[in-house]
């Protein structure tokens, strides 16, 4: 008697097991995304660098200050650039007073081109004076040859001496313009000297102090945008070739814990990241939290597809990914969208019929 009391229990208890795990397929609405973490950043996010070398005097700004476009943030000491600003300033000026002709350069050269001037007009009236004289057999052959060739001396003369006078104009009009650009060059050198914010926005971070040495290499701050924040994400290699602009996503802040945002695709990487096997992806808020911090983490949820009313089962009634278990015994199906828990059934069977759940 007792023997069949265990029994009748025991055939319930299985028999309340399979009834269990033998359930119908469900009309459900089912969304199909793809997981990817998520870093929150301020768009446009740059790090500041100086391109001197140089000690850091003073930081201008704090850490959390908002800024605009060419505010100075930082000041480098390098006397070096300033002294050689002054030195060509001063050569600058002397380039300038030598072309102008208040000193003597150009001025000396014009007095010997109006002696030259005057020298060849006499000769030039002697000469053919001479000549005409001599075309009438009067004087001598000597007289002749004397003033033909004092003539053509003074004539050279003149025309050498114009030619140095524009030579020595342009070789100094060459010099001040020499002078200009260096000390031009000499200026941006220092200004290099004067850090300055590239856009609208607010300092994150400030990683030197003055008195520290500055070079080219290490970044002074980090500034992006004070309002406008950008949703970082990375994507698994098997699903980017899925995603596209624009796209749908679904947010989850660790910060805002339960509480749903929604955004959109912005921009889509074409680099992998050969060291995690992902892709960098963008998007924007459409409702953003009120109060975004840089680094802020927590999980997306990027949609693919949705579709209502379709026939779903749940995952883990599927064997080898295409069959299911029926009173029938393994029958082939045909999947379509998927999310965590369900999957769609496109065919092998309809919603009367019984699935049992594999044993694991």
């Amino acid at each position: 008697m007792k023997l069949l009391k265990f029994l009748s229990v025991a055939f319930c208890i299985i028999s309340c097991s399979q009834q269990q795990d033998k359930i119908l397929p469900e009309q459900k609405s089912l969304t199909e995304s793809v997981y990817a973490s998520v870093t929150i950043q301020p768009d446009s996010l740059y790090e500041v660098y100086a391109i001197v070398a140089g000690i850091l005097d003073s930081n201008l700004v704090e850490e959390g200050a908002v800024v605009s476009k060419d505010d100075v943030l930082f000041q480098i000491i390098n006397n070096t650039p300033k002294l050689n600003a002054q030195n060509a300033k001063f050569t600058l000026d002397l380039a300038q007073e030598n072309y102008n002709g208040s000193a003597a350069i150009l001025g000396s050269i014009e007095e010997e081109i109006a002696s030259a001037t005057l020298k060849y007009k006499n000769d030039s009236i002697n000469y053919f004076r001479q000549k005409n004289l001599w075309e009438q057999n009067i004087g001598s052959k000597v007289q002749y040859d004397t003033q033909k060739l004092n003539y053509e001396l003074a004539l050279n003369n003149l025309e050498v001496l114009r030619s140095k006078y524009n030579r020595t104009k342009n070789e100094l009009l060459t010099a001040v313009k020499q002078a200009k650009n260096s000390y031009r060059s000499s200026l941006i050198a220092t200004k290099d000297f004067t850090i300055k914010s590239k856009i609208n926005g607010k300092v994150y971070a400030i990683y030197k102090e003055p008195g520290e040495i500055i070079n080219a290499v290490e970044p002074l701050a980090s500034i992006g945008s004070a309002s406008s924040f950008i949703i970082e994400m990375l994507v698994d290699e098997v699903d980017i070739v899925r995603l596209f602009l624009d796209q749908e996503i679904v947010i989850n802040l660790d910060a805002y814990n339960g509480e749903i945002f929604k955004g959109k695709i912005s921009k889509i990487y074409p680099q992998k990241d050969e060291r995690n096997q992902t892709f960098k992806v963008e998007a924007v808020f459409e409702n953003a939290p009120k109060v975004l911090y840089p680094g802020l983490s927590g999980e997306a949820n990027i949609i693919i597809a949705k579709k209502d009313n379709v026939l779903t089962i749940p995952k883990s009634y599927i064997i080898d990914d295409t069959k299911v278990k029926t009173d029938e015994g393994l029958i082939t199906i045909t999947t379509g969208l998927q999310n965590m828990d369900y999957t769609e059934v496109l065919s092998g069977i309809t919603e009367d019929t019984y699935i049992y759940k594999p044993k694991q």
